[in-house]
């Protein structure tokens, strides 16, 4: 079967960087310039994975280099498929993107945590729905709009402080040329409570956002903390890639938390089944139908098998790999000694920590024994799983 490669740089690279179908909203590039009767490109990306999955038959990949794991991952099963393959990578291109020759790992990194091009696959094998079939694995904070980061900054004393944001596209736009002209920087005198933060901003109504003006935090080359304008295209953007975001999680059923379809049903039907008992009971002998019982609850997730032994590390052995905190930070995160220890040894998915182990450079990471039964393949897991236990 044909395998196709895409490397997207979201504009014409080969022929002077015209904006494509491809193209994010506001960014400017040839074709869609920023000026007084436009402001960069207005369409909707064009999303060759979706397109792709609306196949069916087809193996879609959407990646990017920075995720290697995921990227590797998807290369070996698009090409050991006996369907056809689409891979849909991201890619830098320095000078249509406005960055430096050696910012192609970040600014990747940034596409990705910044909903901006978010980790998909569609494996047709894996199931009939597309719930079934479609992952987002890999992707940051699943479950919220966007990720959060860490911004560091020097106070008015020279100080070092902190604070934790969220990693909005807009995030990602500041750090890139092609999108320079959305932005403006407040001058610290021009502060007021009229700024509402970006991520704040866009979850406001028509209505509310009257007189309000978005903006993000960001550093100027002294370290010290600055406000960036965005501008309406850009708010534009944001909303459509936090859109885009909803609809994925949307097709692969990522909820707040996991729940056991069959748990629900079973109790659905154990109910009924009660109330029908205790009613015919209650007409044979003459009085009223008896009261159920109070069913008992679904559990969310399948319980753990007997012998469960949650996930370990031998933290004294740690080389600071960065490879669990990066597959599974909610899992794993370092001490104030950089060696990585567990806080939430239900913090993702049992495959999460077997790859994490599978990466693990030092081999102190041991997966042990699944915390959910209902994950899916979770007999393959465990085998690969039994060798770092």
């Amino acid at each position: 079967p044909i395998k196709i490669v895409v490397v997207d740089t979201q504009v014409y690279s080969n022929t002077g960087g015209q904006a494509a179908t491809s193209t994010f909203v506001s960014q400017v590039a040839d074709m869609t310039p920023f000026g007084k009767n436009a402001a960069g490109k207005k369409e909707i990306r064009k999303e060759m994975s979706l397109i792709g999955m609306a196949h069916r038959s087809a193996f879609v990949l959407q990646s990017a280099t920075s995720r290697p794991t995921h990227l590797i991952e998807g290369y070996i099963d698009g090409l050991n498929s006996r369907r056809p393959a689409l891979f849909n990578i991201y890619a830098v291109c320095p000078p249509e993107h406005g960055v430096g020759d050696d910012r192609a790992n970040q600014q990747s990194q940034l596409a990705v945590e910044s909903r901006a091009y978010p980790l998909f696959r569609y494996d047709p094998d894996q199931g009939t729905t597309f719930s079934e079939c479609v992952s987002l694995d890999g992707n940051p904070a699943l479950e919220a709009d966007w990720p959060e980061y860490t911004l560091a900054y020097a106070d008015e004393a020279g100080q070092t402080q902190k604070m934790t944001l969220p990693m909005t596209f807009a995030d990602f736009a500041l750090t890139e040329g092609r999108f320079a002209k959305q932005f403006k920087k407040a001058p610290q005198e021009t502060w007021n409570d009229d700024m509402v933060l970006l991520a704040d901003f866009i979850k406001l109504s028509e209505s509310e956002r009257d007189g309000c003006f978005p903006f993000i935090w960001a550093v100027d080359k002294k370290n010290r903390l600055m406000r960036a304008m965005v501008s309406q295209a850009l708010v534009n953007a944001c909303e459509e890639r936090l859109a885009f975001w909803h609809q994925l999680k949307d097709v692969a059923k990522v909820t707040a938390g996991a729940i056991d379809e069959s748990a629900i049903v079973e109790k659905a039907r154990a109910e009924i089944l009660a109330h029908l008992t205790a009613s015919l009971v209650g007409l044979g002998s003459g009085g009223v139908p008896a009261e159920s019982a109070a069913p008992t609850p679904a559990s969310p997730v399948a319980a753990a098998a007997d012998g469960y032994e949650s996930v370990y590390i031998d933290t004294p052995e740690c080389s600071a790999c960065d490879e669990c905190t990066t597959i599974a930070p909610k899992a794993f995160v370092y001490n104030d000694q950089k060696l990585a220890i567990v806080v939430n040894p239900q913090g993702a998915k049992f495959a999460d920590f077997v790859k994490a182990a599978e990466k693990c450079t030092s081999g102190c990471l041991h997966p042990g024994t699944p915390w959910n039964m209902n994950e899916p393949g979770i007999e393959k897991l465990m085998a690969r799983a039994a060798k770092y236990n």
